[in-house]
């Protein structure tokens, strides 16, 4: 298998802007396709080894241990895929953080509601795309020409987010 020759650190910046800049990603549990749903991440610039998510007692995720995201940024410039590890977030400053509006619409009993999870996943490896492939490279495409090689130079395969 090649290896792929893209930049981690450049790949890893542009991800975690494409994640900030929309709102959704999709997660499942490992092993489990049908638990495979959309879910917001919540997301501080200064912690890059995890991310958090809001949910209820009831979903897939309250069993917790391993899951796989993918994510798909807007416009199609950045894809990802990683893994990590589900567990409860009892931190209270990290649930005051990010709770809001767009999270309480969710909770009929807003903070207090019984059926709320907070949830913290601890990543893990990853394999990053920058779908950017330049206007040549599009050229080159249209032409039938080969952009495997540069198209590679965009992509990094198990690097830790």
């Amino acid at each position: 298998m090649k290896q792929a020759a893209g930049n981690p650190d450049e790949l890893k910046a542009k991800f975690w802007k494409a994640l900030a800049d929309s709102p959704f990603l999709f997660l499942q549990r490992s092993g489990d396709s049908g638990s495979a749903v959309p879910m917001s991440p919540q997301l501080d610039k200064d912690a890059s080894s995890a991310i958090w998510f809001f949910t209820h007692t009831k979903s897939a995720f309250a069993a917790l241990g391993p899951v796989t995201a993918t994510f798909q940024g807007k416009g199609h410039e950045m894809f990802a895929r990683f893994d990590g590890t589900l567990a409860r977030e009892t931190s209270q400053e990290r649930f005051d953080q990010f709770w809001n509006n767009f999270v309480a619409a969710w909770y009929d009993e807003g903070k207090a509601d019984p059926d709320l999870l907070f949830l913290r996943m601890d990543l893990g490896s990853a394999e990053i795309w920058d779908g950017d492939i330049g206007l040549l490279n599009t050229a080159r495409m249209a032409l039938g020409m080969y952009v495997e090689d540069e198209a590679e130079e965009r992509h990094v395969k198990e690097t830790s987010l």
